[in-house]
Formats: C-alpha cells, structure tokens, sequence
C-alpha cells in the first residue's frame, strides 16, 4: 500500500472538484477537508469519499456552488437550508454564522437541512474550538439506505448518524478534547476501506442479512446486504435515534424515512457556546486544564504507552502523515482515478498529482 505525500491528495481532490463545476474556492475548501481527514487518520472521510461525489453529481444529487439559504432567523436560532450543495462548504458556513452569532449572544443554535455530505464532523468541532467556542453537533445521515441496525434489531432502520463535541483550549492551542464519533460500532467508510484492502472487518461490527454476527465487509459495502451495529449495544443505538430526531426531524431536514435518490444527505443541528460568558470563566479555563491532566496522569492499562483524551491521536496521526506520507490501498486509488476520468481528466495527469507532480 503506497503512502503518497499530503500535497498530491490535496491536488488529485481539487482537480476533480474543478472538474465537476466547483468554483476555486470551494474545490479548495473540500480538498482541504478531505486531505485533513485523511491527515487525521479517518480515511473513511477523506479523498476515499470521491468516487461517490463523482457518482452522486452525476445522479443529480451534489449541487456545485450553491450558496447556503437562511430559512429562519430569530436570534439565537438559525435555519439553514443547504439543497445538496458540496456539504464541506455548506456546513463551514453554517458554522461560522453560528459562531458570530455566539460572539454577541453567548450561544447559538444552527440548524442546517439537507446538505450532501458534510464529510468528517470533527472538522466543525475544530472549527469552533479555533475560535474559542464549545460545540455539540448532532447529525443524521438520510437519502441513504439504512446501513445500522438498532438495538436488537436484525435489520438497518438508520445511517451512521455521527456525534461530536468539543471543549476549546486557550487561544492559539488545540481543542482540550475533541470527541468525534460515528454511533455505529465503525463508520460505514472503514468497512468500504477493509473491502478495498480485502480484510475483515473487527468482530462484532456487522451483522449479515439474517441478522448473524460476520466479519465479511463484502455484502454490506457492495449491495447493502446486512448491517453494521451500533456501538455500545442500547447506548450507542440510543444516541443514533437522538441524532435522527434532534439532526434532522426536529428541524425539518431530510430522514432516513423519506424517499431516497441513493446520494448522502446530511442535516445537522449545532449548539455553540462562549465559554467566556460563564460566570466562573476563569475557574472554568483553570478547572477544564486540571481535569485535563489528571486524566492524562492515569496509569496505563498494559500495551497502551499513555492515556490520551480525545482528539489527541488525530494530532499525532496528522504529524506522522504529514512527514510520512498518507497511506492508501490500490483499489482505492484506482477507483479515484476512474472517477475523474468520468469527468473527463486524463488518468495519467491524475496520477501525477497523486504523487505530488503536478
């Protein structure tokens, strides 16, 4: 499996972002997330999400240089409706509203419909922590076939429905802790990784279509069959149903119920909040440090070198790719090059870029 440099991913994305209609400035935007997806070891969010960009723009359904639309303002609740524009810059936007609005408020509350995929949560989450804010963000995945069985179920009833949140450090620094979590046991792009790699999944992450336990990727990556499980049994399934009600129902964005064009549609609803607007700001700084280091100072469980909080292995995997190399296997780098030239690149330039020669 080749490692290729960091700067060539970014190019190969912004190449076929260019090519399907996006303006320079939103195919930048969505190189950039891919590439820091893939920097921050989520490679089942990076530039592995193109191939199905490329499929869903030609269905129609990914709606290049759409401008974000504000359905409702009252204040310290926003509505935004995205209608399917590149979701990495749809929900950039919606965010950065929320967070102006926070700055005069103390909080605000974004509601953003029916973007195509927003693509890596915990990119938002950095997003607000860079500016100072915490945030929680609650997201559902519709227009989609259901791919997660809940709780005792035998069947997929919802998406991967992912949940992130996020405490700020002091300015300048990394966010204190940055949770970022699909609520299936893993993200339906790590099984799509293991199928293009020809390994199996972990135990206890999938079930096959009558509902028994595998380890095969195959059925469920290439025809839906079966389904991933939620993590955490009732807990993990739990969160899931809250993230379809609070990200998408209770907002008025698209469900899992609703008729789909097989795309990826993403609703989200955001809180974000000014720390500084709490009374004991300043017990409240020294206070999210000290709970920091004590949980850091915990003795390790064996085979574990540290106790990290979270958010701290997507920093160290960035630094390591970024000196390194991004890993990625040969299916899915061919399949990439085979999506741009659907858009009419020539394969040979393609794969210049990958290596950083263009």
């Amino acid at each position: 499996m080749p490692n290729l440099p960091a700067a060539g991913l970014r190019a190969l994305a912004y190449a076929i972002a260019r090519a399907w209609g996006s303006g320079e400035e939103e195919a930048a935007l969505l190189a950039d997330h891919l590439l820091e997806a893939n920097l921050a070891g989520h490679d089942s969010h990076g530039v592995g999400m193109l191939p199905t960009y490329v499929r869903i723009f030609r269905e129609g359904c990914l709606v290049p240089n759409r401008e974000l639309r504000t359905v409702a303002d009252s204040g310290a609740v926003i509505v935004f409706d995205g209608g399917r524009g590149v979701g990495q810059r749809m929900a950039r936007e919606a965010v950065a509203r929320g967070i102006e609005r926070a700055r005069g408020l103390g909080a605000a509350v974004v509601a953003l419909r029916d973007s195509c995929h927003i693509g890596r949560i915990g990119t938002y989450g950095e997003q607000a922590a860079a500016a100072g804010m915490a945030g929680i963000f609650w997201v559902n995945v519709a227009d989609h076939d259901p791919i997660v069985a809940p709780y005792g179920a035998a069947e997929a009833r919802f998406g991967t429905n992912p949940f992130c949140a996020v405490v700020p450090g002091r300015p300048g620094e990394p966010p204190v802790a940055l949770l970022d979590m699909a609520t299936s046991t893993i993200a339906f792009g790590k099984a799509r990784v293991a199928r293009n790699k020809g390994l199996p999944v972990p135990e206890g992450t999938l079930i096959d279509r009558e509902g028994r336990p595998t380890t095969d990727p195959g059925p469920m990556v290439d025809r839906f069959e079966g389904a991933l499980t939620a993590f955490g049994a009732h807990k993990g399934s739990g969160l899931a149903v809250l993230c379809e009600l609070l990200g998408a129902a209770l907002i008025g964005g698209q469900t899992i119920t609703d008729p789909m064009r097989h795309a990826v549609v993403n609703s989200m609803l955001a809180i974000l909040i000014d720390p500084e607007r709490f009374a004991a700001a300043e017990r409240g700084s020294a206070a999210v440090e000290a709970v920091a280091r004590w949980i850091r100072a915990a003795r390790p469980a064996p085979g574990i070198d540290r106790v990290r909080l979270p958010g701290e292995p997507e920093r160290e995997s960035r630094a390591r790719r970024l000196a390194e190399g991004v890993p990625i296997d040969e299916k899915s780098l061919a399949d990439i090059l085979d999506a741009g030239m659907a858009l009419g690149l020539e394969r040979e330039r393609l794969s210049a870029l990958a290596r950083g020669e263009g």
